[in-house]
C-alpha cells in the first residue's frame, strides 16, 4: 500500500476520440481537481470534433491540450477506473488490468446531420448528459473514497 498515488487514474474511452471521451476527459479534470488523473482514448482515433472543444469552451472548461490518442498509448499502464461512452468502445476495449470497469451509453453528436446550429445543440445536450453523469459518479467515489474500503 505505501507509494501509492492518492490520485486516483481514470481512462474514458470511446471510438473515436474525438466528441464523447474528450468532454468526459475536459469535464472530469475541470470537476474534480487535482483528486482524479484524467485521461481519454479511442479505440480508432480520428480528430476532436471542433464543437466538442466550442460547447467545452461555452462552459468556460479548459480545452487545451485535447488531442485524439489510440487506446494503445495506455496498454501496459494501470487505472483506477476504466470508462467506457460509447457501445462500441465497450466491444472493442482492451482488458486494463485491476481497473474497475463502467460502461454508459451516451449517442454520438459527431454522428447528428442538420445545420450546425442543431449539430451544436446536440453536442450541448450530450455535454449536459455526460455532465451530469459525471457528477453523480464523482459524488459516489469520492464518498467511498473518504469512508476507506469495506474490511
Amino acid at each position: 500500500m505505501g507509494g501509492q498515488s492518492l490520485r486516483k487514474r481514470v481512462l474514458v474511452i470511446c471510438t473515436h476520440n474525438a466528441a464523447r471521451s474528450q468532454m468526459a476527459e475536459a469535464l472530469l479534470r475541470w470537476m474534480a481537481g487535482e483528486t482524479f488523473e484524467v485521461y481519454s482514448a479511442g479505440t480508432e482515433p480520428t480528430a476532436v470534433h471542433p464543437l466538442t472543444i466550442r460547447v467545452l469552451e461555452e462552459m468556460g472548461i479548459p480545452t487545451e491540450g485535447l488531442r485524439s490518442k489510440g487506446v494503445d498509448e495506455f496498454l501496459g499502464q494501470s487505472f483506477d477506473f476504466v470508462i467506457t461512452v460509447c457501445d462500441q468502445a465497450k466491444e472493442r476495449c482492451p482488458v486494463f488490468p485491476g481497473g474497475e470497469q463502467i460502461h454508459w451509453s451516451f449517442p454520438d453528436p459527431s454522428a447528428v446531420q442538420g445545420s450546425e446550429e442543431e449539430q451544436l445543440e446536440f453536442f450541448r445536450r450530450v455535454r449536459d448528459m455526460i455532465a451530469q453523469r459525471l457528477r453523480l459518479w464523482l459524488s459516489v467515489t469520492l464518498r467511498e473514497q473518504r469512508r476507506g474500503p469495506v474490511p
